[in-house]
């Protein structure tokens, strides 16, 4: 029964921790603006995480230890460092994102404006940090994340054409005024919502927390290929309702609070309170996750005592990197820069970082001196270098892109 539980509520934490203010923003703008001409990248984007994330865990149930870890040790200090900056860059714009969100998750609430609650967010994220153990943070955040499912059941009630949404999402293209470059732009700020850096760096460092040994693969696998998938259904559900509601209209997705009308015109006032808790927990998470993958970053890469399971005296160093990479966070969005714009940027530049950081995930599962008989198989290897492929093209797409369409306008 221990067993079942835990690989329940590891199910149940990958997706109330998939959706985070990245996905909740880029999805509801992509479906306003383009309906369901662009849920393939989303199903796309689901597969490459679900393909890597399992790597990762794979890497830390047989050896042990977390990726980044290993990627100093295999490929070097200087190649090590290259993955370090870009990621560690990537998942500190992502931080602020997160906090921002928060922000905005009480201001919907309170209707206190988002500046004040800054400080207050992240200081919040820190005492959780500092105080509350590994495994009731993710699960607690993770569980509150799944009141999101409630965009599935306003869709529902919205009554929308099925057929109609089907037919959208069959069809890969620009609508409307649209032009296939912003088309492009968009896509890759999907598949960068998907595949967030941190993702994956949390992912491995979290089975270091809970201990991970091979006999946990089972429960890797299905944390991994239940609940990425499932956390992938619910950013279809939000592009959905913008969908259904927005694009109609035309009205284009610019706050957090049009994110969340669909479900207040579906379901009522008890919706949009519904929603504003699974928003808040969504991103509350998704900070905590990180800030705390900052801290893994650096940390690991410099060889420093680190994690929440050992106090947190043990690993000054790394909570010390926790508290400047909140305190940057609440720097930045005290210049009162748009923290949607933020996200906007954060998913793009996201997309950015993927090689260099996907890259040696893929070396290290490929290392017999690691992996022993785990190492990938030829059918992971090959989606990998697909994927890889993919990642590549985006990476490269994303600067051009963000120029041409001056980002999506």
């Amino acid at each position: 029964m221990k067993k079942l539980l835990a690989v329940t509520l590891g199910i149940l934490t990958a997706i109330g921790g998939f959706v985070d203010i990245g996905d909740l923003v880029t999805n509801a703008l992509v479906g306003a603006r383009f309906g369901m001409h662009l849920a393939w990248v989303v199903v796309v984007g689901v597969i490459g995480i679900c393909l890597y994330a399992d790597m990762a865990g794979r890497v830390v149930a047989v050896s042990g230890r977390p990726v980044f870890d290993l990627i100093r040790e295999r490929l070097g200090p200087r190649t090590g460092f290259v993955t370090l900056v870009s990621s560690f860059l990537v998942t500190v714009l992502t931080l602020v994102a997160e906090i921002g969100g928060v922000a905005l998750a009480f201001e919907l609430a309170s209707g206190v404006n988002y500046l004040l609650w800054m400080p207050l967010a992240a200081i919040a994220v820190w005492l959780v940090i500092w105080r509350v153990k590994f495994s009731k943070l993710e699960t607690t955040f993770g569980l509150l994340g799944l009141l999101l499912i409630v965009f599935a059941v306003a869709l529902w009630k919205l009554g929308p054409d099925w057929g109609q949404l089907l037919h959208q999402a069959t069809r890969p293209h620009p609508i409307g005024h649209e032009s296939w470059a912003t088309y492009a732009y968009y896509a890759i700020a999907l598949f960068g919502a998907a595949m967030t850096p941190y993702e994956v760096f949390f992912f491995s460092s979290g089975g270091v927390e809970e201990k991970w040994t091979r006999r946990d693969l089972a429960t890797e696998r299905t944390n991994v290929f239940i609940g990425f998938p499932l956390g992938g259904l619910l950013s279809l559900a939000i592009a959905g309702c913008a969908a259904v509601v927005f694009l109609p209209a035309g009205i284009q997705v610019s706050t957090l609070g049009q994110v969340a009308l669909p479900t207040a015109v579906a379901l009522g006032q008890v919706g949009l309170a519904v929603v504003l808790i699974g928003m808040f927990a969504a991103t509350f998470g998704a900070a905590l996750e990180t800030a705390l993958s900052c801290g893994y970053t650096i940390a690991q890469y410099r060889g420093w005592q680190w994690g929440k399971f050992v106090r947190p005296r043990q690993a000054s160093r790394f909570h010390l990197v926790i508290i400047i990479c909140l305190l940057l966070s609440v720097l930045t969005l005290l210049t009162a820069v748009d923290p949607v714009k933020v996200t906007e940027y954060s998913v793009v530049f996201a997309a950015m970082a993927l090689p260099l950081t996907y890259l040696p995930i893929l070396i290290v599962a490929n290392d017999p001196d690691y992996m022993g008989t785990a190492k990938n198989g030829a059918v992971r290897n090959f989606l990998a270098l697909i994927y890889l492929g993919l990642l590549l093209v985006a990476s490269i797409a994303a600067i051009p892109l963000m120029i041409v369409t001056k980002a999506g306008q």
